[in-house]
Order: C-alpha cells, then sequence, then structure tokens
C-alpha cells in the first residue's frame, strides 16, 4: 500500500474533474449558478441573432417564430413545473405514515444513537447533524493514535510498522480536517454533506478490514483489540453519512418546490405578456449593433426559462453527490483504488 495507491481523502482530489466544474456543481450558491446558465442562453441566443446572415429584425417578423416560442414556453412551464412538484411531494410523502411506521423508525433512530454513542465512548451522541458527524470523525482520530500507540510497544517488521503508519497517520490527518470543517456547520446548508464527503471512509474501512485479514495474527490483542473498535465506528459512519445525505436531500427538495412556486408566476407572466403583446414590427431600432426586437426576445426568452435553469441547479448538485456517494460501506467503485490489493496478495 504505497501512497500512490492510497486514494486522496478529499472528493475534490478523488474527483476526475477540473475543481473549478466541481465547486459549480456543488459548492456555488444554487441561484448563481442558475444565474449564469440564463446568462450563457442570452449571450447565445444574442449571438446568434447578431452573426446570423440575414438581420434579427427580419427574421423575427418573417411569419411566427415569437408566437411559437412562447406558445412552447407556456406549455413547457407549466406541465414542467407540475411534475417536478408532483414528484417532489411524491418523494416528501415517504415520510408519512401510520404511528406504528413511525414508531419502528423513532426506535432504529434511537438504536442507531446508542451504538454510536458507544463506538464514541460517549453517554450520549450529539443532537446536532454536524456535531454529530464531527463526534464519529474525532472518534476515528482517536482510535487511530490508540492504535498507534498499542503498536508502539510492539515489535513489528518494518514493512508492516510503515504500513501501519501510513493507514494510521491517512486516518488522523483526513480526521482533523474534516473534523475542522464540520465545526460551526449548519444542516441545511452544503457544508455539512461537503465536510462528511471529503471523509473517504469507505477506504480506511476496506483497509482496515484488509490489515486485519492479513495481519491480524503478528499484532498483540491489545492493538488488535483497538483497530477492531477502529473499524467498527468506520462502519457506523456510513449509514449515518447516508442517513444525513437523505435528509439533506429533502431538506432541498423542499426548497426547490417552494422556490419554483416563487419562480414559475413570474416566468408565466412574462411569458404570457410576451406572447399577448410583443410584435417585432413594432421594435424598431439597434442598440449596440443589435436590433432591439433581439434584445428584447433574448430577455424574455431567458426570463421565462428561469424555473429550467434554477431546476438544472438544484439537480446538478443532487446528482454529482448521488455519483460520488453510490456505495455504502468499503466498496470503492474507482478503478484506480484497487492497486491497494497488490501489496495484500
Amino acid at each position: 500500500m504505497s501512497e500512490a495507491d492510497q486514494p486522496s481523502d478529499t472528493m475534490r482530489e478523488r474527483a476526475d474533474k477540473d475543481a473549478r466544474l466541481l465547486y459549480l456543481l456543488l459548492e456555488a450558491n444554487r441561484w448563481v449558478v442558475a444565474g449564469l446558465f440564463s446568462f450563457v442562453l442570452f449571450a447565445v441566443l444574442i449571438a446568434v441573432g447578431t452573426l446570423h446572415p440575414t438581420p434579427g429584425q427580419t427574421l423575427l417578423t418573417r411569419g411566427d417564430p415569437v408566437e411559437t416560442i412562447f406558445q412552447a414556453l407556456i406549455t413547457g412551464i407549466i406541465t414542467a413545473v407540475t411534475l417536478v412538484l408532483t414528484l417532489s411531494q411524491l418523494i416528501l410523502s415517504q415520510e408519512l405514515g401510520a404511528a406504528g411506521d413511525q414508531r419502528d423508525r423513532m426506535e432504529g433512530a434511537m438504536s442507531f444513537r446508542a451504538d454510536v454513542a458507544d463506538a464514541v465512548d460517549a453517554d450520549i451522541s450529539p443532537a446536532e447533524p454536524s456535531a454529530f458527524l464531527r463526534t464519529m470523525v474525532r472518534a476515528t482520530g482517536e482510535q487511530a493514535a490508540a492504535v498507534d500507540d498499542a503498536l508502539s510497544r510492539e515489535s513489528l517488521s518494518e514493512e508492516l510498522t510503515d504500513l501501519l503508519s501510513r493507514y494510521l497517520d491517512s486516518i488522523t490527518g483526513n480526521a482533523d480536517t474534516v473534523s475542522d470543517q464540520l465545526d460551526g456547520a449548519s444542516f441545511g446548508e452544503f457544508d455539512v454533506l461537503n465536510a462528511a464527503l471529503n471523509y473517504n471512509y469507505s477506504w480506511k474501512l476496506y483497509a482496515g478490514r484488509r490489515i486485519l485479514q492479513s495481519y491480524g495474527d503478528q499484532l498483540s490483542a491489545d492493538a488488535r483489540e483497538e483497530l477492531e473498535q477502529l473499524t467498527e465506528t468506520l462502519k457506523l459512519f456510513g449509514p449515518a453519512r447516508e442517513h444525513f445525505k437523505t435528509l439533506y436531500f429533502q431538506w432541498e427538495l423542499s426548497n426547490l418546490s417552494r422556490t419554483l412556486l416563487y419562480v414559475a408566476m413570474p416566468a408565466l407572466a412574462v411569458t404570457i405578456a410576451s406572447l399577448a403583446f410583443f410584435d417585432a414590427q413594432d421594435v424598431t431600432g439597434a442598440t449596440l449593433g443589435v436590433a432591439d426586437s433581439v434584445w428584447l426576445l433574448a430577455l424574455s426568452v431567458t426570463l421565462s426559462m428561469s424555473p429550467f435553469t434554477l431546476l438544472l441547479s438544484y439537480i446538478l448538485r443532487i446528482v454529482t453527490v448521488t455519483k460520488r456517494t453510490l456505495s455504502i460501506g468499503p466498496f470503492i467503485l474507482r478503478e484506480t483504488d484497487r492497486s491497494v490489493d497488490v501489496e495484500w496478495e
């Protein structure tokens, strides 16, 4: 297990995308991303209207392109927003249930919290999501330090000592970084989930289990027990992260549904007004070398498309997070990470 074999801890370093693109997909404010998409749409329409060999004013007064565009937009806005709201409510309705179902959920949550409290050696696990995850992450760092302390009293081969040292250092270093990111983070913002995604627990769990399997008989009872405790805590981090990811997605869908309601009505008003009152023949003149009718059409279409650009900005974050967290537990989907098997086979 060389340093080249070990995958990076943070999601940005593990991703095969440009850091700026990943920031746009995940961390940037969704309104800013939607505004960027709207600006690109507006710029493309202006560019096409300017560079087309036929003047834009002529194109817009030839036939009825404006009427056709806005008729399609009215239908699209109503249909798309209705569909999105319906799907959102269907997903959120999963939270509804009979008293027995809710009691089972409650008992499962309390049982899991008790398991986490035992794993992190606490009387009770924190209630706030960021503090809950931070406690688990800090516990893995402390347990890794306990393993290292137990190993310091043993005589192991240089190869095994080096392997264990790099493994434990990766856990403590990653735990310190993520713990700092979770400090003061508020649920509902992406910061909590983003920090959780930066804790590469799946590889650490996989590597820890392989070490126990391959070298467990060379370790003392104390070191083996500490390492087993560490892997148990890492196993609990997976369900915790997935639970808060699910809650965050539900939170985002609720925000998206409400935001679409705010945006859809102004967009629909602009679309209907443009269909009823906009006639390219009445708009003459040019600004900055571009026909005023082209400016007006591009602006109206961009405003009418605002529900879709906003929806796109939210969905991009959700699908990106989903892709990065498809597996739970010691399953590593990135091909480059499978090289950690080399020295253990």
